[in-house]
């Protein structure tokens, strides 16, 4: 489920509704930037270069989470308990926001509501989040649903999709409860706190100018950041105006060259699957898009664009969580300023068994995400197609 105001900052420009066989050269130039920045590395082009398949190490496959509807009120029951944690006895009473939405560049259109009653610091901006956008719904009402009635309603697939992806992208999933001022949070509450502070948080962008991504691009960029990396990346799997936002984390493919200049593909990708509800310890649920597609080659083989056959499946782009900041400040701009994010990495880090944290990292370590400094140096060597990660 794709956020209400889901925005990634992206430094190209989106031209929405054209698709082109060839990958424009400045996201060519961004996405070779991109990974040179993160990885030290260059990002492979050539065909014949890229790895077939890959797929993270086993612990490192993404938990299973809730994406939090906006209709169902996001994730304000675990900011309540937060609230009594962290802000006894303070309450505030919010105005809705009249602002329009950034996301995708769509504007909004904004209910008439009530203020919002006074709660909970964190709570009280959750619940004024979720409930400030909203679009007209055409409703059948009445004997036999005759009666057409147009109404304003959150759209069903506002929420946080985009918050637990990047939460189960980075973190280990948490195991054990974990107690502040006398308030008990469980791996569930902690899988919420996550899911919160990721909401607003700006991403990198891993291609998706297009309406639909090039598919010359997605093979590009899962082969390197998966196949040669071990590193789970964002996909959001819905063309058009909703987002559907999930972590993949495994692809496999299958190919024949039909010349020199052009081979077909085939690929599996699996990424992990919301939940109906958050759980303390999530079954793991899969689910696989199907690729299939033609890759055209220049005359040293790299990949320089591709089309899709009839019978494949399209995404609106790719991309991978940065490390959490502070809601409020930049990075994290329209983020719950109320939600302390080294706080909640606090409270996540006491619930995940040490062994598992210092072999966990990501492509911007930080000390809030408390990564070990061999498992940094062993993702260089990943990025050079040397290192193999044992499962």
């Amino acid at each position: 489920m794709g956020a209400s105001v889901f925005a990634l900052a992206l430094t190209l420009s989106v031209s929405v509704g054209q698709t082109s066989n060839s990958i424009h050269q400045e996201e060519i130039d961004y996405q070779n930037e991109v990974f040179r920045r993160w990885w030290e590395a260059e990002l492979v082009w050539t065909f014949d270069d890229l790895p077939a398949e890959g797929q993270v190490p086993d612990f490192r496959i993404p938990y299973s989470g809730h994406d939090y509807p906006d209709r169902a009120g996001g994730t304000i029951e675990v900011l309540r308990k937060y609230d009594r944690a962290f802000h006894p006895g303070e309450t505030v009473r919010l105005e809705p926001s009249s602002e329009p939405s950034p996301a995708g560049g769509r504007r909004r259109i904004l209910a008439l509501r009530p203020p919002v009653r006074s709660g909970g610091l964190a709570s009280a901006f959750e619940h004024n989040d979720t409930t400030a956008f909203t679009e007209p719904t055409t409703e059948r009402r009445g004997l036999f649903g005759l009666r057409s009635v147009t109404v304003e309603q959150t759209p069903h697939w506002h929420g946080h999709c985009n918050g637990w992806t990047a939460a189960a992208i980075r973190h280990a999933e948490p195991q054990t409860n974990v107690t502040r001022n006398r308030v008990v949070f469980t791996p569930a509450d902690i899988k919420g706190l996550l899911a919160e502070i990721y909401m607003y948080r700006d991403n990198e962008f891993l291609g998706g100018e297009d309406a639909v991504m090039n598919p010359g691009l997605l093979h590009v960029v899962l082969a390197n950041w998966v196949g040669r990396g071990d590193h789970p990346v964002g996909i959001e799997t819905a063309v058009g105006k909703e987002k559907w936002n999930y972590p993949l984390y495994a692809f496999k493919t299958s190919s024949h060259k039909v010349s020199d200049r052009e081979v077909e593909v085939r690929m599996n990708a699996a990424y992990s699957l919301s939940t109906r509800r958050e759980v303390d310890r999530a079954q793991h649920l899969k689910k696989t898009i199907h690729f299939h597609y033609s890759l055209a080659l220049n005359d040293e083989g790299a990949i320089v664009g591709g089309s899709y056959y009839n019978d494949s499946a399209r995404i609106d782009m790719l991309w991978t969580p940065l490390h959490p900041v502070q809601g409020g400040t930049a990075g994290n701009d329209r983020g719950n300023p109320h939600l302390d994010v080294k706080e909640v990495l606090a409270i996540w880090r006491e619930s995940v068994a040490e062994d598992l944290r210092t072999q966990w990292w990501n492509i911007d370590p930080t000390e809030e995400d408390a990564i070990g400094t061999d498992t940094v140096e062993a993702s260089d060597d990943a990025a050079d197609g040397s290192a193999t990660a044992e499962n």
